[in-house]
């Protein structure tokens, strides 16, 4: 079978063609899924997408009719697909439930560390040959307290780095981790968390209670010199709510590996045309905000691990098979 996968990065793209070998071919297009590019699915009857593709109901409408029958979707996060509307379609769709959750946490940390370091600028006036401190001053994350809003196996690997450094840890989730409260957290309402952090992360999946879970109120009850990280969803922060708090002088630094509208924009060369996203534009002048493009997740041990489970998945619906990672269980022959 020749498999169909969309939006491919030139990494990736060596490992997803040798880990579906020798049993299948795959073709790998550098262009994500959209409606103007699912007519190309046509004629395949399983294929692979990105985080960032568009599983609406009109591309799903469109894939169904082209002939496939199976989405194998490269990520955990599926607030892109209507899983409704694919099971109606008679779709079968699977993510990628897990994989190492220390690729995410391990880059917060390093958005934490580069806001407070004031690692970019550092870097950029070097380049220039200037080797002044002034506005460079940052502080000790030792003594000070984080704020972990989600600790399921990102939020764990977060909250262990965060003890390392000795920080106080305050955690808010629908349930407890047994690993954090181990390491010392104590879980509080998301307002005392908000309002006591010097760091507040966020490692919860976007579903509707968790949309701009990070909006104006919750945001003025953060402290003025806090810094704000979220390598998860964009949708978790308001972002226009943001600017508003960066405008007023507000917080330490903020980190963003993910934005709300970012489908279009990242993964894309935009650098000759430039952007007409008013509020991502005004984001990443801020000298206090780091801003990157989903990259959170790209280590080889995670990617590779992504890739292993794709297979799985397609596997398992060649094969008839359930899993935890089947959204929509629609298999072949109805």
């Amino acid at each position: 079978m020749e498999i169909l996968a969309f939006g491919v990065q030139s990494d990736e793209k060596p490992l997803i063609e040798k880990a579906f070998a020798p049993e299948h071919e795959v073709r790998c297009l550098d262009v994500f899924l959209t409606k103007d590019t699912a007519p190309i699915a046509a004629g395949y009857e399983v294929i692979s997408t990105s985080v960032n593709a568009d599983l609406g109901s009109g591309v799903l409408q469109t894939l169904a009719a082209g002939g496939t029958q199976m989405i194998a979707q490269r990520s955990t996060g599926f607030n892109n697909i209507d899983l409704d509307v694919a099971e109606r379609l008679a779709l079968r769709v699977a993510r990628v439930a897990a994989y190492s959750p220390y690729s995410v946490a391990e880059f917060a940390w390093t958005l934490a560390l580069a806001v407070n370091r004031r690692i970019i600028r550092a870097a950029s006036r070097t380049r220039d040959f200037d080797f002044r401190l002034d506005g460079l001053l940052g502080r000790d994350m030792h003594g000070r307290t984080a704020g972990v809003i989600g600790t399921g196996k990102i939020g764990e690997a977060f909250t262990r780095i965060a003890h390392g450094f000795g920080m106080k840890l305050l955690g808010w989730d629908v349930a407890e981790n047994p690993a954090c409260v181990g390491l010392g957290m104590e879980y509080v309402d998301k307002e005392r968390l908000l309002a006591e952090s010097d760091l507040v992360s966020l490692h919860v999946p976007l579903l509707p209670a968790t949309h701009h879970i990070i909006g104006a109120d919750a945001l003025a009850r953060m402290k003025d010199d806090a810094i704000l990280i979220n390598s998860s969803r964009g949708g978790l922060i308001d972002a226009t709510a943001l600017v508003a708090e960066l405008r007023a002088g507000r917080l330490l630094g903020v980190g963003l590996d993910v934005y709300e509208a970012e489908a279009g924009l990242f993964f894309l060369d935009k650098s000759l045309e430039g952007i007409d996203d008013d509020t991502l534009a005004r984001l990443v002048t801020f000298p206090n905000v780091i801003v990157t493009s989903h990259q959170a997740y790209y280590t080889q041990d995670a990617v590779a691990q992504i890739v292993d489970a794709t297979v799985r998945n397609v596997a398992d619906y060649l094969a008839g098979r359930r899993s935890d990672n089947v959204l929509v269980p629609a298999l072949p022959g109805g």
